[in-house]
């Protein structure tokens, strides 16, 4: 196991210094999931109900979350995202599902902004749809690959 990088010598948190890194390409991938009963699955593929259609304002969420995940994630760097997206899609048995996918060319990668747009998009869909259905859970949010930097290319493993 390598190095925790967010902790000093001194055992003091601390954020990585990136300064001298070279600025490359990076993109990440990562999904979630929000399990619901069939009824409220339908009403939210149907993308009208009384707040609004949940589908496009989860997807936006997790846009805008990705935007401030260094203000959430205390260590994280604020980084100049060149692209977001979000795709809420349907699952099995009973789920939606959240896909993100983030790009910058930086110093640093941005697995933090995919996986926080993610978590905030399953959330949104909770508080859009938690009025039908408060027994919803949000499970599986997991990184799936991440390209470029030092450590390399990330692609989870599929059974």
């Amino acid at each position: 196991m390598s190095e925790l990088t967010h902790i000093g010598p001194d055992g003091h948190a601390r954020m990585v210094d990136i300064g001298a890194k070279l600025a490359a390409e990076r993109v990440a991938v990562a999904r979630g999931q929000i399990s619901m009963s069939a009824e409220t699955r339908a009403l939210a593929l149907n993308r009208e109900t009384k707040k609004g259609d949940p589908i496009a304002i989860a997807e936006l969420a997790g846009i805008m979350a990705a935007k401030k995940t260094a203000d959430l994630i205390p260590l994280c760097h604020p980084l100049p995202l060149t692209n977001v997206e979000v795709r809420i899609t349907p699952a099995e048995p009973d789920a939606l599902e959240a896909t993100a996918t983030v790009r910058t060319t930086g110093k640093t990668g941005v697995e933090m902004e995919a996986l926080t747009a993610v978590s905030a998009a399953c959330l949104t869909l909770y508080d859009m749809l938690k009025a039908v259905d408060k027994a919803m859970v949000i499970s599986g949010i997991e990184l799936l690959s991440k390209t470029g930097g030092k450590s390399g290319d990330y692609h989870k493993e599929t059974p």
